[in-house]
């Protein structure tokens, strides 16, 4: 990884061979995350919004089919944003109110950087008063239709398109290994702490390339920051385990009706007609028609809960 922002997948497939399998994973359906957009139908068979992406699709095009949201065309720009209200936020936005979700923790302003007009200026260390680096690591976070995934890892801002150092970097899941990596200094035990670190944030999304974008950057923020750490690459093992929780941390979904994305489909039923002959009827799914989450027949979007190993809709949860 350097600091180019656009990861290649074909460059990423030869030097890690396997890995990009895993992050183009869907965990709930045991098959490909799909494109889920018509924005790359016109390159063909195999690029429709119900096909699954599949490694030889992107690859056989140098690895740069897909791209960040700046460097797509203008045009196609305003066209995911007109279907898909697709809107990114600046670096220096997503500071501010990462900055507000960390101030409800530790109870004080300006822990990790003090915010300046449209930037901030990263501290020195950041201070725990009264509170357990352990405990921060340990938290929770979401990013909800979270594209590229900005709000939890600030590799680049996706407005601009500026490169941003690890060191300082405003993201979510940043902000967790910064503080692991002032902590810890022993190989290990800084594994351990950046391994709970990422399965702690989740994150997901409608389209496919979007998804894969995510999990990309998540997965290059954690060669960026252990090789800040300790002046060389991971190993291959310490990437694939990182890209495994992010198949399952970071999933494809529908964020209005909690299943994959189109897994409903219309219902055929079998009436009996007045004059005793049997037609068939087709109605589309239940939950569709009525706007209830709770009855669609679409296939309801699974994730991992890593404290007790196990799986669990995500419906449940919101409920």
């Amino acid at each position: 990884m350097d600091k180019t922002i656009d990861i290649n997948e074909m460059n990423l497939e030869e030097k890690f061979p396997g890995i990009l399998d895993i992050l183009l994973m869907d965990r709930t359906t045991r098959k490909n995350i799909i494109w889920a957009t018509d924005h790359y139908g016109r390159h063909g068979i195999g690029y429709g919004e119900r096909d699954y992406i599949k490694i030889e699709l992107i690859i056989r095009r140098s690895g740069r089919l897909i791209k960040p949201r700046i460097q797509k065309s203008q045009s196609e720009q305003k066209k995911r944003s007109k279907d898909m209200a697709e809107v990114f936020t600046p670096a220096w936005v997503c500071n501010k109110q990462n900055n507000l979700i960390d101030k409800e923790w530790f109870g004080i302003e300006g822990v990790f950087n003090i915010d300046v007009f449209q930037g901030w200026i990263t501290n020195p260390k950041v201070i725990f008063e009264n509170k357990k680096w352990q405990d921060y690591v340990e938290l929770e976070r979401i990013e909800i239709t979270c594209g590229e995934a900005p709000y939890l890892t600030s590799r680049y801002d996706v407005v601009t398109g500026s490169y941003i150092e690890p060191r300082n970097r405003i993201g979510l899941l940043d902000r967790k290994i910064i503080v692991v990596s002032e902590n810890i200094h022993e190989k290990t035990e800084w594994m351990e702490y950046v391994t709970i670190a990422y399965k702690r944030i989740y994150g997901f999304d409608y389209q496919g390339d979007n998804v894969l974008l995510a999990r990309e950057n998540l997965l290059a923020t954690f060669i960026d920051f252990y090789k800040l750490k300790f002046g060389e690459e991971p190993t291959f093992n310490e990437i694939e385990s990182i890209a495994n929780i992010l198949s399952w941390n970071i999933w494809q979904m529908d964020g209005i009706k909690f299943v994959v994305p189109m897994s409903c489909h219309k219902e055929e039923t079998i009436q009996l007609s007045l004059f005793d002959e049997f037609q068939e009827a087709s109605e589309m799914c239940r939950g569709c028609r009525t706007g209830n989450n709770n009855q669609h027949n679409g296939v309801y979007s699974k994730i991992k809960d890593w404290r007790l190993n196990k799986t669990v809709r995500f419906i449940d949860l919101v409920r």
